[in-house]
């Protein structure tokens, strides 16, 4: 089977002169959903932006048969959906209903279009009835939804998810459970709720210091590293 995304030897340096990936290979294949678990700071976030062009180290990545370049960006970008940490880095305009539009628009749709992919996005992560009103006047939890609407409308290949559960109460994450779980799309997801990522992920990745240093179930990490849900941990143990 043909891996939808491909990484080899991926590394990148921040300016500061931060190394944050240090020979990265990973491979996503259709229809898998992959959990990237790791402590802060261990590059997940600084990974997943390279999967869309974000951000450009060395070595290679490739998505859906096109390597990621500045020739190719903007294919590469209708194929990759990506959920940022903050939901109000992608709510800009003056409705939910013209944001999550906003996608569709800049691919060609006519506005026709648009607002039927919208309204079915909407639809998908329960905030139709919040279609006409303002971004900021959204709790948090309907702002990272809505932010997975836009993700959504743009029909892409293959959905990148920072954090997803961020703002979430615990009915909140059942029912994104329950939508991940439906969407047929590859997905890569990162989290910190090992109890969220055993309820979504085929299998896991773990990241430390820049570097992918085991894959496998998400029991089989929590195993192995000793990671547990945030409300299991150790009072005085540090996050």
């Amino acid at each position: 089977m043909q891996a939808l995304i491909q990484v080899r030897n991926l590394r990148f340096r921040y300016e500061d002169g931060t190394l944050a990936l240090d020979g990265v290979d990973f491979d996503l294949y259709p229809g898998e959903t992959v959990a990237l678990l790791g402590p802060n700071g261990s590059g997940k976030t600084t990974f997943v932006l390279h999967l869309n062009g974000l951000l450009s180290g060395e070595g290679q990545v490739i998505v859906c048969g096109l390597e990621v370049t500045k020739r190719n960006l903007a294919e590469v970008r209708r194929k990759v959906g990506l959920l940022f940490q903050d939901p109000d880095e992608q709510l800009f305009m003056p409705t939910v209903l013209q944001d999550v539009a906003f996608g569709p628009l800049s691919q060609g749709c006519t506005p026709e279009q648009a607002q039927a992919r919208a309204r079915a996005a909407l639809a998908q992560v329960g905030l139709v009835d919040a279609a006409g009103k303002a971004p900021y006047h959204l709790s948090a939890g309907e702002k990272r939804r809505a932010a997975l609407a836009g993700v959504l409308a743009g029909q892409p290949e293959i959905l990148v998810l920072d954090e997803p559960t961020t703002y979430l109460d615990p009915w909140g994450q059942t029912d994104l459970i329950t939508l991940l779980g439906s969407l047929p799309q590859a997905k890569i997801i990162v989290t910190h709720d090992v109890l969220f990522a055993a309820a979504v992920a085929d299998r896991a990745a773990f990241f430390q210091k820049g570097r992918i240093i085991a894959q496998g179930s998400v029991a089989d990490i929590q195993r192995r590293f000793g990671w547990a849900p945030p409300a299991a941990r150790p009072a005085n143990r540090p996050d």
